[in-house]
């Protein structure tokens, strides 16, 4: 297995031996393989382990072993302490999403602190597999479907030619020390019921279904190297930088077929989700001035391009909703629930609370003040109607206008918050899922 390591380092580029490398160690069976292999390669190496707090003892006795492993192969050691669950609850991110965060930001600082050039992480063939799995379970391109790339700026992963059993194997005929993580057998996580239950059935229909996945996934990689080249001629063509903002020329995009898949692929990394995207396509036909929002940019409908410009310190009051959001302390305090709606579910009538069918609205939704100009469909109503005539016919205040928010999924608004939702979201006999907003 050694000899494959290497030879896999060469042909894609990894590491030169004179590299230093910062090395991810969980204490797992994975990351004590790939030390062990990184070790009789060679390199110069530092050891660095995270103690996330999230599994009591074992946690402790996890950053034990990796500690036994750092004195064992003689390598500088890196430990650090984190509170993941606070942090979770901070962000409102889920408790895997704040691992990974604290887990590579914390790599990156001690990385540049102790000029290691990569760092050096342990997913394996099997994990490229899974990954494929839970993407498509998503709904995914070809971003999505190529799985894992052995190197992404300083992050490398030696070991993606390797499966499971065979660093089992190694680690069998070595007599490495490793610690078994229990949470990998429970089947509340999807990358565990994709790992014990789907990919065994896709081999029970074809015993080489994970050679097989692997050709496909390859194949995938060089299908999303020829869709790259395009989309990068492509916007070559139809925008053009002025400033700080990129113009596009609406009339060149319409000369894209698919419209929608191209303007995605553009404002991707500007970070517009599909369904703004798609909103934008709609407005193109339309008269100018429609603003829309991704969580890093601001879109402009103008008469003959489409507008994009960094929020910056200008954009301030807007805010974004995450979908692993359960509590929000500002602009406005609310709890978040999603809930199965039951046969007799019935609306609440306080204002303060806003009931939405989950099913309608994309992530991440947007908190800011209301714009002249803005429209929604008032619950129980068939007709839109101005924000501005809204508040007339409620008497309301200046200062109450000005301190109103409004949470709008893409360029819809979802809720006047506090004040009423729009007639599209509301709960249907065909919701299966609610998403709850309580005012605190």
């Amino acid at each position: 297995m050694l000899e494959r390591f290497l030879t896999y380092i060469e042909e894609n580029k990894l590491f030169t031996p004179g590299d230093t490398i910062l090395a991810g160690i969980s204490g797992g069976i994975d990351s004590v393989v790939m030390l062990d292999l990184l070790d009789k390669a060679g390199y110069t190496i530092g050891i660095a382990h995270c103690n996330f707090n999230l599994r009591s003892g074992d946690s402790d006795a996890d950053e034990a072993l990796v500690e036994k492993l750092a004195l064992k192969y003689k390598r500088p050691y890196f430990k650090i302490s984190f509170n993941t669950v606070e942090y979770s609850r901070q962000k409102g991110i889920s408790i895997e999403m704040a691992a990974r965060e604290l887990r590579y930001q914390w790599f990156e600082k001690i990385r540049i602190e102790n000029n290691f050039k990569w760092i050096s992480v342990a997913h394996h063939r099997d994990d490229q597999l899974e990954t494929f799995f839970l993407n498509l379970s998503r709904g995914t391109g070809l971003s999505g479907l190529i799985g894992m790339s052995p190197v992404n700026n300083k992050l490398v992963r030696p070991l993606l030619f390797a499966s499971r059993k065979e660093i089992e194997q190694y680690c069998k005929e070595n007599q490495l020390e490793y610690r078994e993580d229990l949470s990998n057998c429970n089947l509340d996580f999807h990358r565990n019921k994709i790992r014990h239950q789907v990919i065994p059935l896709m081999e029970e229909l074809n015993p080489a279904f994970r050679d097989g996945l692997i050709r496909t996934i390859v194949n995938l990689q060089d299908s999303k190297k020829i869709e790259s080249r395009e989309i990068e001629q492509a916007w070559d063509r139809i925008s053009e930088r002025r400033g700080k903002d990129y113009y596009l020329s609406i009339a060149e995009l319409k000369l894209l077929d698919p419209l929608n898949s191209y303007l995605f692929l553009f404002l991707k990394s500007f970070h517009f989700n599909s369904e703004v995207v798609n909103e934008i396509v709609l407005s193109l036909d339309n008269g100018s001035g429609k603003k829309f929002y991704s969580p890093t940019h601001r879109l402009v409908r103008d008469r003959e391009f489409l507008i994009i410009r960094d929020q910056g310190e200008e954009d301030q009051s807007i805010h974004y909703l995450d979908e692993t959001c359960r509590e929000l302390n500002y602009p406005v305090k609310m709890k978040i629930s999603i809930l199965e709606k039951k046969y007799k579910f019935e609306i609440p009538e306080s204002s303060k609370i806003g009931c939405i069918d989950l099913s309608k609205i994309q992530f991440p939704l947007v908190i800011r003040h209301w714009e002249k100009g803005d429209s929604f469909r008032p619950f129980g109503m068939k007709g839109e109607k101005k924000l501005s005539d809204f508040f007339i016919d409620l008497k309301m205040s200046l200062p109450e206008k000005e301190s109103t928010w409004i949470l709008t999924n893409g360029a819809e608004i979802v809720w006047v918050i506090g004040r009423r939702l729009d007639d599209r979201y509301k709960i249907t006999s065909k919701t299966k899922n609610i998403f709850r907003m309580e005012l605190i």
